[in-house]
């Protein structure tokens, strides 16, 4: 399992992912779930992936030989808009369903990738997509905020709470690490370290990728501080003597 969250805000992008893979208590790997296709100036997406990750390694493989193939070949860095982008991207995960979707059913094992698709073209505003194994998608409105994908409900009341397309940068990255350290405490099949991408508007190229590890003081300084303040908030809510008989 794996935890991707996106958020669409009126100044930009965020994307958050863990790296952990896990097929049993001995099989735990660290695998990029992030993967940023950039001309700057011209065009940055980003994809995030979950579920079988042979399954989504052979989907990033695919957008990425039609990429080498050239302009004659519609690819990632040719198509005009992010619609297009996420036509391509769905062509390529039914193409891997036709290859690999029954053997896979024969194995006993579903074939059940879910992908986040996001950023901004030069003469469109930045898109967010959402897609699904059927290689069918979603995309992000007015009233949508973010997507997630993978482990999400732990994650999801904070950001329900919090964020809105006004809120900034800053902002949504504090929440997005919320979020997903909230997701780390309750889920030992999401784990670190986080791959962070921050995308903004009309600059057409990544404002910053890094990873963060167990070693970032802000990310512990979030989980501390986060931590804290939800026992702090426990301890003031009201009491109730439950003991008592109920009134009659």
């Amino acid at each position: 399992m794996t935890y991707c969250l996106s958020m669409l805000l009126d100044t930009g992008l965020v994307f958050l992912s863990d790296s952990r893979t896990n097929a049993g208590v001995d099989h735990v790997s660290t695998f990029r779930k992030a993967t940023v296709f950039e001309k700057p100036g011209d065009r940055v997406l980003v994809l995030q992936t979950a579920g079988n990750l042979a399954a989504t390694q052979s989907v990033v493989t695919l957008l990425t030989e039609e990429i080498a193939m050239g302009k004659d070949q519609p690819s990632l860095m040719n198509c005009k808009t992010l619609h297009e982008a996420a036509c391509l991207v769905g062509s390529a995960l039914r193409r891997i369903h036709d290859r690999d979707g029954e053997a896979l059913q024969k194995f006993g094992f579903d074939f059940n990738p879910a992908l986040i698709l996001g950023g901004q073209i030069a003469g469109e505003k930045p898109r967010l997509f959402n897609l699904y194994a059927a290689g069918n998608f979603i995309e992000a409105t007015s009233d949508t905020t973010y997507f997630q994908i993978g482990e999400s409900k732990y994650g999801k009341p904070i950001i329900d709470r919090v964020i809105r397309r006004t809120s900034s940068l800053n902002e949504a990255v504090k929440c997005a690490l919320v979020s997903m350290d909230s997701t780390i405490r309750s889920n030992l099949s999401v784990g670190l370290p986080l791959d962070l991408v921050i995308v903004k508007r009309d600059q057409l190229r990544v404002a910053r990728h890094m990873s963060i590890d167990s070693s970032n003081d802000y990310f512990r300084q979030i989980s501390s501080g986060w931590s804290e303040a939800l026992r702090q908030a426990f301890v003031q809510l009201p009491d109730h003597d439950w003991s008592q008989p109920r009134d009659a």
